[in-house]
């Protein structure tokens, strides 16, 4: 593998294509408290914004999202930014190590995550989020090709919810990615998640028109190197609205079977009016061996486009 530099975690030049962005993703699952979680900045320069989402999701629980497509592009080199009822702010503490994210936001509260589908009504709720990513058996693992790495991660914090104060210790991934993303004609599936004997895993398929364009991946077993893979393959089974029920991953020789916990979707509109449709979802996973662990699974599902 080639090595991250330290400089790549900071904000790149704006490209010009219209499908042109920098992603900062990162997500957290808390086992034991029963809750799960992701951000996402996206520095979408092409289209003139930026994009916002936060989530808390959990059995019995509303999904409690944020979803902003209209938030100005923040002044380099800054990641901060602030609309209407939404302050967020990303912070490289110590670049490929530790990051940090604060969040103060009115949420949508629903209790059926379909309804980020339609017109996203529902109860306004008050919702923060005070949280460290810290690398965990990196280093992180660049892309073959592209650019874009990943970094799992040891996850703690505080999330606010209303009035409930959430002590978050768990685990999660973060990644880091710039250049043209198509949300509306390309079809991927990407998942990252930990066993419970310690062992890691990440695996993205993108594919066109059915035929796969684009695959990588990793495995690394506890206390041992992170080996990079391009064995990867993914179905999935979906229920109503196109939720996945159940799914597969294989990444190299570790096979998977995916149950989603809970959903936190995103409705993608494109400027021509083309639509697609991006569950993530909070991951309960199954090895073939038994193992066990958890992590979350995204779907990007292109709409057909309806006839003129």
């Amino acid at each position: 593998m080639t090595v991250v530099p330290s400089s790549d975690e900071a904000r790149h030049p704006l490209g010009t294509d219209l499908l042109w962005s920098e992603s900062y993703y990162l997500d957290f699952v808390d086992e034991a408290q029963g809750v799960a979680g992701y951000v996402r900045l996206g520095l979408c320069s092409g289209l003139g914004r930026a994009w916002y989402w936060a989530c808390l999701v959990g059995p019995g629980r509303p999904l409690v999202t944020v979803i902003d497509h209209d938030v100005r592009l923040p002044t380099p080199p800054s990641l901060e930014i602030r609309t209407e009822g939404l302050w967020a702010d990303l912070t490289v503490e110590t670049p490929l190590d530790h990051v940090t994210v604060g969040v103060e936001a009115f949420a949508v509260g629903v209790d059926d995550p379909a309804e980020v589908y339609g017109d996203l009504r529902g109860d306004r709720v008050p919702f923060g989020l005070d949280l460290e990513w810290e690398t965990d058996g990196g280093p992180p693992y660049p892309y073959p090709g592209v650019d874009r790495y990943e970094v799992p991660c040891r996850v703690h914090g505080e999330v606010l919810v209303g009035q409930e104060v959430i002590e978050v210790d768990g685990w999660g991934q973060r990644d880091h990615s710039w250049g043209p993303r198509d949300w509306w004609s390309i079809e991927w599936s990407w998942t990252a998640g930990r066993l419970n004997d310690g062992t890691r895993f990440h695996g993205l398929s993108v594919r066109l028109a059915g035929e796969t364009l684009y695959r990588t991946g990793y495995t690394q077993a506890p206390g041992g190197p992170l080996v990079p893979t391009d064995d990867v393959a993914w179905t999935a089974h979906l229920g109503e609205h196109g939720l996945p029920t159940t799914a597969t991953w294989q990444i190299a020789d570790l096979d998977l079977s995916l149950e989603p916990v809970a959903f936190a979707p995103v409705r993608l509109d494109a400027p021509d009016g083309r639509v697609s449709r991006f569950p993530r979802a909070w991951t309960r996973f199954r090895a073939a061996d038994g193992r066990t662990g958890h992590g979350w699974t995204e779907w990007n599902q292109p709409q057909p486009t309806p006839p003129t």
